[in-house]
């Protein structure tokens, strides 16, 4: 497969501007690292980015019928944002063990949501694209939807002026660390790229060591607290970019997670989900395994479920 280009990343920086943020490099209390806070996007998380690019990018008569999309919760928010912006209908399929705060958003945004087992998740919106020949705007494995999500590594190698060493990204899908190592092989080849993602889903990294692209199961990915972070294996375009472009994936823990998202929020004084706190989770407890130098956690999203967010705090 061809790798998403750094021009397909700049046109997407040009068809997003004055909708998604151009979030800042926050300086964390952890001295050497670097925050990208994507919690302080239109609705909460980076993934508004890709829906933007990818629905920018479909033909006016395609778009018009209107777009179908699957998401545990972040990309469903931005794909009915970005409908919503467009005067398009979004017909989206959410995981029936996505966070009830990221189902409501959803709905309140005007798209019809379409709750599913989560082994239904990929199999039922294939169904409806067969059924209405509606297009699909999917969640990671779209090289329209990398390109948005990568315009986060034009910034940091726009915005970040001294010496860098690594940028830490969360992998579900693999979507967001795909377009971000695109961007920075062609603008920053000397920085280091690493996924973080949680031990209870760590297809990707259990892919990375063995060479091949694996998937787990459902029922063993749905385990961890980083609800954003549940895919089932990354994509296939994202595979491509991850054996060729990243340069390690590390996991952590749950409590690992719990600590970094307490953490932002009392020391970094930050909202993060715990999907997005896991890159600050490798910085804190891993530490030893990093290149030395300067880094950049991408703090992908805030859209942290109150219950959790209260056991968090508590913890």
């Amino acid at each position: 497969m061809q790798l998403v280009s750094i021009d397909e990343i700049t046109d997407a920086a040009t068809r997003i501007a004055g909708v998604a943020v151009r979030t800042p490099l926050l300086a964390s209390p952890w001295p050497g690292l670097w925050l990208k806070p994507e919690g302080l996007q239109p609705i909460g998380a980076f993934k508004i980015r890709g829906a933007m690019t990818a629905m920018s990018r479909l033909a006016p008569d395609v778009r018009s019928r209107g777009v179908i999309a699957h998401s545990s919760g972040n990309h469903a928010q931005a794909v009915a944002y970005a409908a919503r912006m467009f005067g398009v209908d979004a017909h989206i399929v959410i995981p029936e063990n996505a966070p009830a705060r990221k189902i409501e958003a959803t709905r309140a945004l005007g798209a019809t949501v379409e709750l599913v087992p989560v082994e239904r998740r990929f199999s039922r919106p294939a169904e409806l694209v067969a059924e209405t020949g509606k297009a699909m705007i999917a969640p990671f494995d779209d090289r329209n939807v990398i390109s948005g999500q990568g315009t986060i590594g034009l910034e940091i190698a726009a915005d970040f002026t001294g010496p860098l060493t690594t940028v830490l990204v969360p992998i579900s899908g693999g979507g967001l660390i795909s377009g971000i190592a695109a961007a920075l092989a062609a603008l920053r080849p000397d920085v280091k790229v690493i996924g973080v993602e949680p031990e209870l889903a760590g297809d990707a990294a259990d892919s990375f060591r063995s060479g091949e692209r694996k998937a787990w199961a459902p029922a063993d990915t749905a385990r961890t607290i980083a609800d954003g972070l549940r895919t089932f294996s990354v994509g296939e375009l994202p595979w491509e970019h991850i054996r060729n472009q990243v340069h390690d994936i590390i996991t952590v823990s749950e409590d690992e997670i719990i600590d970094a998202t307490r953490r932002l929020a009392f020391e970094a004084r930050l909202v993060a989900e715990p999907s997005g706190a896991v890159p600050v989770a490798a910085w804190l407890h891993h530490r030893s395994r990093l290149p030395d130098g300067n880094a950049v956690a991408v703090v992908s999203g805030g859209n942290i479920d109150p219950d959790v967010f209260r056991m968090v705090l508590g913890a």
